[in-house]
């Protein structure tokens, strides 16, 4: 048990990992889903970029995406840096921090590029 962080504060992490993995859940089939569509419609890198342009829904489909990678990867790596470098520092809490800003803002950006005009 990580001394850096509290019981309560565990037990939240570990309900935001769960709640985070199902929002993951349903974002990895509807992403399949949009990839199947594609994939069959025959439709080209530059024809989908062309239709997800001004696509508020896309964006939003896909910001939700980011956001829950952004709470469910880093509390796992978190984890997994305490159970297997024995990891059990305020450092893992902070580099885990520093990883979520990473990635929601690379994540984020990204949907952005895609969706904007």
């Amino acid at each position: 048990m990580n001394k850096a962080i509290s019981v309560g504060t565990q037990a939240r992490l570990w309900y935001w990992q769960r709640l985070s993995a199902m929002v993951l859940a349903l974002c990895v089939v509807g992403h399949l889903i949009v990839i199947m569509v594609a994939v069959r419609g025959g439709l080209s890198g530059a024809e989908v970029l062309a239709r997800t342009r001004g696509n508020w829904a896309f964006g939003a489909f896909y910001a939700c995406f980011v956001l829950a990678c952004t709470v469910h990867v880093p509390i796992g790596l978190m984890r997994i840096a305490e159970e297997w470098l024995a990891w059990r520092s305020r450092g893992v809490v902070t580099a885990a921090w520093l990883f979520a800003a990473v990635l929601g803002l690379a994540g984020l950006r990204a949907v952005y590029a895609v969706v904007m005009p």
